[in-house]
């Protein structure tokens, strides 16, 4: 078991020697999360508020 833990702690504390390339991922799902999100929220929400926008406006003329 402390050969174990030994080895999994040598594994988490080892210095990482290249991380731009790991950050340039990270920042990609980002992206990809976000823009996944927006294009749920337009297509749940574009219908209701493009009959609000019209309503509205149909009220102002």
């Amino acid at each position: 078991m402390t050969k174990f833990y030994a080895t999994l702690l040598s594994f988490v504390a080892a210095p990482k020697k290249d991380e731009k390339g790991a950050t340039a991922v990270e920042y990609g799902l980002l992206v990809a999360l976000i823009a996944a999100a927006i294009i749920v929220a337009v297509t749940l929400f574009g219908t209701n508020l493009s009959t609000l926008f019209n309503s509205v406006a149909g009220e102002l003329v």
